[in-house]
């Protein structure tokens, strides 16, 4: 099947073609013709399965009849981070380079004044984070009585983060007629039901079983003492044909100390995560997809809506809290079809925490030995098994790595607190 068959004009299907897409995805080629049509779509995909194009390819067409007018929105999007959003934006300019839309992007980090001049000349797409939104909303800056066309995207992350109440907000100042595509990665049943409040009579799409994994993604699991975790990751890194990569903390704080204990030891790495001011976190992404930075230590504010095409591994350095993070994660690399690898370093006591991740994907993660480091145990009472045998590991010098590292008596129980809310 063609995008042409699904209904979308000749001036889209070339925007898709002269961007290298020649077939639609499964949840393409089901959402496209429902969204032509007007309908109400609830669809539940995997991440890396091409949602955002399922919705902004038809949403083009849609739009391409009609005006906009001042500070009245014809359309919106709301995304849960500034990643996300930006990344949609990029999306309608690419696929909409035939047509003559217009469009704002309201999120965080950039000025209102510029944001307030291009909403005053009527945009035809407006695509923001909640607070932001709701910031210009409270200050009479945009009204929201003329949007047609609702997109929630990423609605799981949206509630991880705790902005459903805000969303719940924005629908209510929306004109009650109107068409609401609501897009999530899962779909459980507080999610269900919120889709229940939001939805009229929806089409339900769901091309793969919530939670599953990618096929073509090759994922192994090691667990190491957790004073040697840095060296097993250079180790892995090494040993890895590694093309680029996304490195991912829980926290904040690990994320600039991992970046700097890299650095030191040669890596071409960056930092990423929500305390950087926009513009270096802007700056840091379009280094990353250029190629220039081949190493990207993130927090979770990056494990959504990062897209760069042909991304070889994933490298989870802490064992995400909640186990559907683990899912978004992998799913930045093995994209468009191609295969990828991730790797998660595992500590003794994050025993717990890995079977709910096994228990959500429905089967074991393959264990493996880092060379050079060994290999241990979960701990017991973490509700599973022991695992793993301690192999014996060659002698090193020089382990210490200077500023930043200390010896397992020296440090603190790694804490295991909520990760990040990024808007």
């Amino acid at each position: 099947m063609s995008f042409l068959e699904l209904g979308l004009s000749p001036e889209v299907c070339q925007a898709v073609a002269d961007a290298g897409y020649t077939t639609p995805t499964p949840i393409q080629a089901a959402a496209i013709p429902q969204v032509l049509m007007g309908r109400d779509v609830l669809a539940t995909a995997q991440t890396g399965t091409g949602k955002t194009a399922a919705f902004t390819l038809p949403m083009i067409d849609v739009l391409a009849q009609g005006r906009a007018k001042a500070r009245m929105p014809r359309s919106l999007i709301l995304e849960p981070t500034r990643e996300l959003a930006d990344q949609v934006a990029t999306n309608f300019e690419k696929y909409g380079k035939h047509h003559k839309l217009s469009m704002a992007l309201l999120i965080g980090g950039v000025s209102f004044g510029d944001q307030e001049k291009i909403i005053d000349r009527g945009v035809d797409v407006l695509i923001a984070t909640p607070g932001r939104l709701l910031d210009h909303f409270e200050r009479g800056k945009v009204m929201l009585n003329g949007v047609k066309t609702l997109v929630i995207d990423e609605a799981d992350r949206m509630m991880d983060m705790g902005f459903m109440p805000d969303v719940e907000r924005i629908v209510k100042l929306l004109p009650t007629i109107r068409q609401t595509l609501f897009f999530s990665a899962t779909m459980a049943a507080d999610m269900r039901r919120l889709a229940d409040q939001f939805l009229t009579n929806p089409k339900e799409i769901s091309v793969a079983r919530p939670a599953a994994t990618a096929t073509n993604v090759e994922q192994g699991l090691a667990v190491v003492p957790d004073e040697d975790k840095r060296e097993a990751l250079r180790n892995l890194i090494r040993q890895e044909n590694v093309k680029n990569a996304i490195i991912f903390c829980n926290r904040k704080r690990d994320v600039d100390i991992l970046h700097k204990s890299l650095v030191r030891h040669g890596f071409n790495a960056a930092a990423l995560h929500g305390d950087l001011v926009q513009s270096v976190r802007m700056e840091t992404l379009a280094k990353f997809k250029a190629g220039e930075i081949s190493l990207l230590v993130a927090s979770d504010v990056a494990a959504r809506g990062l897209d760069v095409q042909g991304m070889s591994h994933v490298f989870n350095f802490d064992v995400p809290i909640h186990s559907e993070d683990y899912v978004h994660r992998i799913g930045r690399t093995g994209r468009a079809g191609m295969t990828g690898r991730a790797f998660t370093l595992a500590t003794p006591d994050d025993g717990r925490f890995v079977a709910d991740i096994e228990k959500l994907i429905g089967k074991e993660i393959p264990r493996i030995e880092i060379p050079g480091v060994a290999t241990v145990a979960f701990e017991e009472g973490d509700g599973r098994r022991r695992r793993g045998r301690r192999t014996a590991a060659p002698k090193r010098e020089g382990r210490s790595e200077g500023r930043g590292e200390r010896s397992r008596s020296e440090r603190p129980r790694r804490e295991r607190s909520k990760p990040e809310q990024v808007e």
